[in-house]
């Protein structure tokens, strides 16, 4: 089915990234597998190629583009090729939102073109030991000075994404006690600089996927963080968090979308090749019913993406429709390259081939940024249930 969401400026900037992709990610990936992040000078190559700043203002040193539809094109060229961008995802696609809407004109002089250039990566915490997806019940937290200068930064987060090599935190705080008729009062993002005293990297955690993506515990011991670097109004966190919501959600449908495409293509190509019995794997029944059941679904899948991409460049991804999408698309992909590694045999299950990777690396999308039965709850919501 004829896909109509890009245009060609997306495909030239398809094809740029792709050839880039080949040439100066493929050959070096397992390495950044191996030592569990890119290199860091990675990070800055994609600030030169323009990948970091597509939607940092031109006045920042960006590109200026307000579509997302670029970030879906890089989701679908390295899913396409079986690699990732370590922590490119939740810098250029989660925390750029948050700098965007709320940080103040001096704080986006002082950010963003770092931000875009790759020389400022940057990382949200949120998750805290035993608190899981109960983000009202967190007590990591921030006392104001009595001055008003600085706020004392306390506590710990666990699973955040980029954590490991990240320059500057969103961390989300309690900035007041929790009120008993409103938990989610209270909470406030503060932007820590990862070089502050206090500031600690625990365990580098070890994943069954995302290999390429470094996943951290932090700590804060008596942080002490300039005021002005308090992110929006104080107590504002939670509301911040729920309006960026709907595009975390489309990002990881679409990425498990791309995922579930290139699972398709991977399959494809390997039973054609593939012989048993003196016959091309292919040519079995059941291999093309299988193949025609995933190519339909994914197709499916990609239509409902497509449409919710649309609908958050004009701003209407409502957080009911956002959820069905990633439930939809996140579900979809596990069902589809469950099958398609199926197909591969007993190779399917090596790391080294694609498919492998693919199969770990998506199994996550079910769970971060709301887990399937989240998903379940907001939509039900939307039905007056």
């Amino acid at each position: 089915m004829q896909r109509t969401v890009f245009n060609e400026d997306h495909e030239a900037f398809r094809e740029t990234l792709r050839s880039f992709i080949a040439k100066e990610v493929v050959p070096v990936f397992p390495s950044w597998e191996e030592q569990g992040h890119p290199d860091r000078e990675f990070y800055r190559r994609l600030g030169e190629l323009g990948v970091l700043g597509i939607q940092v203002p031109e006045e920042y040193g960006g590109g200026g583009e307000a579509s997302f539809k670029f970030s879906a094109v890089v989701m679908e060229e390295t899913a396409r090729a079986g690699v990732s961008f370590g922590g490119y995802s939740v810098h250029a696609n989660l925390i750029l939102p948050y700098l965007l809407a709320y940080a103040t004109d001096e704080q986006k002089r002082r950010w963003l073109p770092r931000f875009a250039s790759g020389d400022m990566m940057t990382a949200i915490a949120m998750t805290e030991p035993g608190t899981g997806s109960d983000l009202a019940g967190m007590r990591t937290t921030a006392r104001l000075s009595a001055d008003g200068r600085h706020y004392v930064l306390n506590g710990a987060k666990t699973f955040i994404t980029g954590g490991a090599l990240a320059d500057l935190v969103l961390v989300v705080c309690r900035t007041s006690p929790p009120d008993p008729d409103d938990r989610r009062a209270g909470l406030s993002i503060l932007c820590v600089e990862s070089a502050s005293e206090g500031f600690a990297v625990g365990r580098k955690l070890d994943k069954i996927g995302l290999k390429s993506s470094d996943t951290a515990e932090l700590s804060f011991t008596d942080v002490r963080v300039p005021a002005e670097n308090l992110l929006g109004e104080e107590g504002r966190g939670f509301t911040y968090l729920t309006h960026n919501l709907p595009q975390e959600r489309l990002s990881i449908a679409l990425g498990s979308t791309a995922a579930a495409a290139a699972a398709v293509r991977f399959a494809t190509e390997y039973v054609k090749e593939r012989t048993v019995f003196g016959k091309s794997v292919a040519s079995f029944q059941n291999t093309k019913f299988v193949l025609a059941e995933c190519a339909a679904e994914t197709e499916a899948a990609q239509t409902l993406a497509d449409r919710a991409l649309e609908l958050n460049d004009a701003g209407e991804l409502s957080a009911a429709d956002a959820a069905k999408t990633k439930l939809f698309c996140t579900e979809a992909a596990g069902r589809v390259i469950d099958k398609c590694l199926q197909l591969h045999g007993g190779y399917g299950y090596m790391t080294e081939y694609p498919i492998a990777r693919l199969y770990a690396d998506t199994r996550v999308s079910r769970i971060y940024g709301g887990t399937s039965e989240v998903m379940k709850t907001i939509i039900a919501k939307s039905l007056g249930l």
